[in-house]
């Protein structure tokens, strides 16, 4: 889950695409606590399918609900880009990556890291993982594709969270995405 502010009205309906700079990806379950679905006036859930589709939209982990994944996201993103590791310079930096335009484009993988999302010339949404591209749908990925495929492609995940998964910051990704039972054990544990 997570979230990028108050989205909704008192009504219940989606007034905006954000609010504010932080985007954050946070535990479906936390110290027992327990929401009613867009409360008036408190931030608006957002579902993801896993935590690379959230990465690829430009969230982040969250610092209280998932401490160890920030901890982790923030030292790799240290070793890369310098600076303090603190939330809010890396809320900043992902900011302006998201309002970018145009995005890089690439008409080979071969470069891009597990855990990444690239959009084809069709306009679909596909996940690198165990070097294959796989096809994203709102509840699982589909197709899998040889990495080999020619481009163009443009780059969806935020170039400095691209550097981040680089440098050894491994996403969770759907069952569906995983080839095989040893594999998929290690993905969600990580």
């Amino acid at each position: 889950m997570g979230n990028r502010g108050v989205l909704h009205n008192p009504e219940g309906e989606i007034v905006r695409t954000y609010q504010g700079k932080r985007w954050i990806t946070c535990l479906l379950d936390f110290k027992g606590r327990h929401r009613r679905i867009m409360t008036p006036g408190s931030y608006t859930e957002l579902f993801f399918l896993d935590e690379a589709t959230a990465l690829a939209a430009g969230h982040r982990p969250c610092r209280e609900c998932r401490r160890r994944d920030f901890d982790h996201f923030a030292a790799r993103r240290r070793t890369v880009k310098g600076g303090t590791g603190r939330a809010e310079e890396m809320d900043c930096q992902l900011h302006v990556e998201r309002m970018t335009d145009p995005k890089q484009t690439y008409d080979t993988l071969d470069n891009l890291p597990d855990g990444v999302f690239v959009q084809n010339g069709n306009g679909e949404a596909l996940l690198i993982w165990q070097r294959q591209l796989h096809l994203w749908m709102p509840f699982g990925y589909s197709t899998t594709l040889p990495l080999t495929t020619s481009g163009p492609f443009t780059l969806l995940t935020p170039p400095s969270t691209v550097q981040v998964i680089r440098a050894g910051y491994t996403p969770v990704v759907h069952t569906s995405a995983v080839s095989d039972l040893n594999a998929r054990a290690t993905s969600w544990e990580s």
